[in-house]
């Protein structure tokens, strides 16, 4: 038995042997989607244990098949044909008895199963598109491209994904390995994932005000990349781990990662009814919401948690700055910087008890102009309830320093009129290529935002009289001083420093000129004027 982290170091040193030229960024694109097939497939096998249904795979009449396929798809949203189960797989690659075509009739079939159930038919819909199996990067032919992804799955299959307590980890693992793609994928890493220590912030931030309760919690992420963030609230609330105890509801443009969060809430035993995640672009309409008589009602969230691109361009001519009600009464992001829409979205879909974290860009705290007018309508409407300042080059793709703002609902706010602001960019572990946050650093935001207190050179609370005089601009220096002054030697010391210096210059110019000396001119003329340099400054 061995642990997440084990597992995860073993399998990517295997796949980099196998992927040969292949880019790491699109190599993920065949390992992640056979280790959810294998999820898939070993989770089917586990229902049909549970209900006694194992007969299934033996039944040879077509009618038969037909009825257990339609009650399979029922239980766990999908079905998978006895032809194509992950054992049979793989005992067909052990025997040579695998066809190059069996992987794209394997999913040809599981995409039909997927239609099955009306109800989770959006959920596995194309769920394994990235997969292109006539990629000649896996291989020149097709019986070269067969071996790869024969490979592949013997790879995946080599391990028991269970830890010394027999608990399944093949969740953990698969979001180890996103992490390990996205810090291999350059700037296109941060696309698609948050790094944990920032994911681990701002689901305590949103939790912390979640106790015991029987109640289902729900979450959203309008920009969820592969899901890891989601994931992260679910295990800070204390119920987190019961099943059904947590709602998800995610949107992400990028279909590629679109499939990753997919997978990857399913595979950490996320159940289709509990999860609600589309493909679109969160600004260009709004979603999610609920239709009564023909009106669109805005679903509403405990948390929101985001981690948008920053500072992208974004569509504003189709935006109706009059039914929109989104950005109604606080304004309009310019065109050139999207930040403060993502704002204002997820403020539309919070609760009045809630609480959402967002990472976004410093210049968000003072760029003026409409921004500066929105963030203007946002204090007002008392809904800022903390600015933190995270350090410099966290992130994959980007090394410029972040903040966390942190709003409440109304109700959660309460009397609050002030702001917290804290400064955490000096406190973290330098890395080699990535800056990280220890535990410990994280712990200090965490309970320095709760406490709510004036530490110095770390926090401040200030007041809205403050934030006026600062005419509302929230750059962190002018709140938290972390100016240290540098201690005055005595005066003794600071003699005996300028004597040292002295005498180093009078050895050195000693030195200098004794070389000078032993220089001879060229001509009688360049020796005159050699001579007469020495006379002069050599005394």
């Amino acid at each position: 038995m061995a642990n997440a982290n084990e597992i995860t170091s073993k399998l990517w040193e295997m796949a980099n042997k196998l992927r040969g030229t292949m880019d790491a960024s699109e190599y993920k694109n065949y390992i992640l989607p056979f280790m959810f097939y294998r999820y898939l497939s070993e989770n089917q096998d586990d229902y049909l244990k549970a209900n006694h249904l194992e007969e299934f795979y033996e039944v040879t009449d077509s009618e038969e098949k037909e009825e257990y396929l339609e009650e399979i798809s029922k239980g766990i949203g999908y079905a998978i044909d006895p032809d194509y189960i992950w054992e049979k797989m793989v005992s067909k690659i052990e025997h040579h008895k695998i066809k190059a075509s069996d992987f794209q009739d394997m999913f040809d079939s599981f995409n039909t199963n997927a239609k099955r159930n009306p109800v989770a038919a959006d959920d596995f819909a194309n769920v394994f598109s990235d997969v292109n199996l006539g990629d000649t990067r896996l291989g020149s032919s097709t019986n070269e491209r067969a071996k790869a992804l024969n490979d592949i799955v013997l790879m995946i299959h080599e391990f028991d994904f269970k830890d010394e307590s027999g608990k399944d980890i093949l969740g953990d693992v698969y979001e180890y390995l996103i992490g390990q793609f996205a810090a291999n994928a350059g700037k296109k890493g941060g696309e698609f994932y948050t790094p944990h220590e920032v994911s681990k912030i701002l689901a305590k931030l949103v939790t912390m005000d979640a106790g015991q309760s029987d109640e289902q919690f729900h979450v959203y992420d309008p920009t969820m990349g592969s899901g890891s963030l989601l994931l992260t609230v679910q295990k800070e609330l204390p119920n987190g781990s019961e099943k059904g105890s947590v709602d998800f509801y995610g949107q992400e443009l990028n279909t590629t990662t679109y499939n990753l969060a997919r997978m990857n809430l399913m595979m950490h035993g996320v159940n289709y009814r509990n999860m609600t995640l589309k493909r679109a672009d969160t600004l260009d309409a709004d979603w999610p919401f609920d239709e009564k008589d023909g009106v669109q009602i805005p679903l509403k969230f405990d948390a929101v948690v985001a981690n948008p691109p920053y500072s992208q361009n974004w569509d504003i001519k189709n935006i109706d700055r009059e039914k929109d009600i989104r950005f109604k009464g606080f304004g309009v992001a310019p065109a050139s910087k999207a930040d403060y829409a993502f704002i204002l979205h997820g403020l539309y879909h919070l609760e009045k008890t809630g609480t959402m974290a967002i990472v976004l860009p410093h210049g968000v705290l003072f760029r003026g102009a409409s921004e500066g007018k929105i963030r203007k309508n946002i204090i007002h409407e008392n809904l800022l309830d903390a600015v933190i300042g995270l350090p410099a080059n966290l992130f994959y793709g980007t090394s410029i320093p972040t903040c966390v703002l942190v709003f409440k609902g109304r109700e959660a706010r309460g009397n609050k009129k002030d702001i917290l602001f804290i400064d955490a960019s000096r406190e973290f572990e330098k890395g080699k290529n990535q800056n990280k946050l220890s535990s410990e650093n994280i712990n200090k935001i965490i309970e320095t935002y709760r406490n709510r207190e004036d530490v110095d050179k770390y926090a401040h609370v200030a007041t809205l009289d403050e934030i006026k005089e600062n005419d509302y601009n929230l750059n962190i220096p002018r709140y938290v001083d972390t100016f240290e002054e540098e201690e005055v030697p005595p005066l003794s010391e600071v003699a005996q420093e300028l004597q040292q210096v002295q005498a180093e210059i009078e050895q050195s110019s000693r030195e200098l000129f004794e070389l000078l000396g032993s220089l001879k001119g060229t001509t009688d003329e360049a020796q005159e004027e050699l001579t007469k340099f020495i006379n002069l400054f050599g005394k």
